[in-house]
């Protein structure tokens, strides 16, 4: 049997996990790039998410308190085993919460895995999130003996830039006809440090080739740009800053806009409170008349198919 691994960061499953969860963020030398290591890198994630954890559990709160990526990962792992057949089975592997990468691979084992196919749910290459998942599965095949492949990115594959531009056009079709054409699509991705692209990370690439398979899959003269969202700290990031990059649209005359989540395959807190909440205020407050965020892949039929034809891919190479 072939066990292929969904692999993301995870999500608190309730407000008494937020602050745990930010640990083992802020925990991962992955994401947080600092020369702190062992018992000062703990020391460092707890203080930091004790900190955090009052503001970002009324975010969740605010969302229906908790994340909803464990039961969307679960229905994503449900319809690619359908699609791959007999001598399959998916599981759910977070590196930050739970069920975590050790423990999926484990269960994989017991039930009779011979080989382990990991599933980057990161359509772009990040070293910040790519490498630290795919980093934690390979530890765990190696602990194991088991052989392992990897879907690590897809950004330009065909089967994966249609399931996506469905979602553009769902995301468009909620604004009365007279009004489509104009419409300005913002494809809004997760934000990185500028100093870790400078380091020669794909990530802003893999984006913008993303957006540009989007783009020749919408209408010729549709409106569109792209941004970055998410930014902590006081490091620079890349830009524009959506919520700078709404303001700004908004002053150029824009009264029309459709975000859509272009480097998330599933919604969870950057979608549903960052998108919906925080930036439609900021939309709405700048001017944006009409607000509208396409909905993320989720459970996305085109891609469940898209990654079995991946999967079948990187084993036959």
């Amino acid at each position: 049997m072939t066990a292929v691994l969904l692999l993301n960061l995870g999500g608190p499953d309730s407000l008494d996990s937020v602050e745990p969860y930010l640990v083992n963020l802020f925990k991962d030398p992955f994401l947080i790039r600092l020369p702190l290591k062992g018992r000062l890198r703990a020391a460092f994630a707890r203080w930091v998410a004790h900190r955090r954890a009052p503001h970002v559990r009324k975010l969740y709160a605010e969302i229906g308190g908790r994340s909803p990526i464990e039961p969307i990962t679960r229905a994503q792992a449900k319809l690619l085993e359908r699609e791959l057949g007999p001598g399959y089975r998916c599981y759910v592997a977070f590196s930050a919460w739970t069920p975590y990468i050790r423990e999926a691979v484990q269960r994989a084992k017991d039930e009779g895995a011979e080989r382990l196919v990991g599933v980057s749910l990161f359509p772009q290459w990040c070293s910040a999130t790519t490498g630290s998942v795919l980093h934690d599965l390979r530890l765990e095949a190696d602990r194991l003996g088991l052989p392992l492949e990897a879907v690590e990115s897809y950004p330009e594959d065909p089967r994966y830039l249609d399931a996506l531009a469905e979602t553009v056009h769902e995301g468009l079709e909620r604004f009365p006809q007279p009004m489509r054409g104009r419409v300005h699509v913002v494809f809004s991705a997760h934000g990185v440090p500028v100093s870790i692209i400078k380091k020669g990370d794909p990530y802003e690439r893999d984006v913008r080739a993303t957006v540009r398979g989007l783009v020749a899959r919408m209408p010729a003269s549709q409106p569109w740009s792209v941004s970055f969202q998410s930014k902590v700290g006081p490091v620079k990031w890349l830009e524009p800053a959506t919520a700078n990059h709404l303001p700004a649209l908004a002053k150029n005359g824009v009264k029309e806009v459709l975000v859509v989540p272009v480097a998330f395959v599933s919604d969870h807190i950057e979608t549903l409170h960052e998108q919906r909440i925080l930036l439609r205020g900021i939309a709405e407050a700048a001017g944006i008349e009409r607000y509208e965020v396409a909905n993320a892949l989720n459970e996305s039929a085109p891609f469940a198919r898209a990654l079995a034809r991946l999967v079948r891919e990187v084993e036959a190479a």
